[in-house]
């Protein structure tokens, strides 16, 4: 086995300064994330959602950005699934981007709601019809005894569709997460990385304060 701890790089990054940072962290997220995309990150939208049950034991898994607004940062997935259930009891979470390649980090943190069933179902219309058959077949998260039965499952929501257009499952939609806190974070030489807070006020204006690496 490799010796992890004499896995390492040292950062590069020019610096970051609180005059580089826009007066709202989705203004500025999408700065950053437009420049993710023109260097043609893999998966630029690949984030962290990190979410906690009703015992207070946290859970995290890699979703995808699909929406973007001045509310907050869209996300879909089955409401049944294991993170939906946990949304259902506490709708506090977090998400995290990473950029390795940039040397880039940003985090949320705030709460979340479902979208509108209009707004579900126009995204869900967007899908390729084989995600449209994955999302309406896969009762996501439960046990299920084999991989043919899941692929029979596909096969009769297959038929269905080849009857039709498929509507969008009641057990499937969108969700936003509104933040209250943001963190960016770039990688510095010698670990002396340069890294910024977003806090929400009661005002609804955001203070930026700069933190210890």
């Amino acid at each position: 086995m490799s010796n992890l701890s004499d896995m390492r790089r040292d950062f590069n990054q020019p610096d970051l300064t609180r005059s580089d940072l826009l007066a709202d962290p989705i203004h500025q997220f999408q700065t950053w994330l437009d420049e993710a995309i023109k260097l043609d990150i893999l998966d630029p939208t690949a984030m962290t959602l990190a979410t906690v049950d009703e015992q207070g034991r946290p859970a995290a898994r890699i979703v995808l950005l699909k929406g973007l607004d001045e509310q907050g940062l869209c996300f879909y997935t089955n409401y049944h699934s294991a993170k939906g259930r946990q949304l259902a009891t506490n709708p506090h979470a977090a998400l995290v981007f990473f950029w390795p390649q940039m040397d880039r980090q940003v985090r949320f943190e705030g709460t979340v709601e479902k979208v509108s069933r209009e707004q579900s179902e126009v995204y869900f219309k967007s899908r390729p019809l084989g995600s449209q058959i994955s999302a309406a077949a896969s009762d996501q998260s439960q046990p299920i005894a084999s991989r043919e039965m899941l692929e029979a499952r596909a096969a009769k929501v297959t038929k269905q569709a080849q009857a039709g257009e498929l509507d969008l499952p009641d057990f499937w939609g969108g969700y936003r997460l509104t933040p209250n806190r943001a963190e960016f974070w770039v990688g510095r030489p010698s670990r002396l990385h340069d890294r910024f807070a977003y806090t929400l006020q009661a005002g609804g204006n955001w203070c930026i304060e700069r933190l210890c690496p």
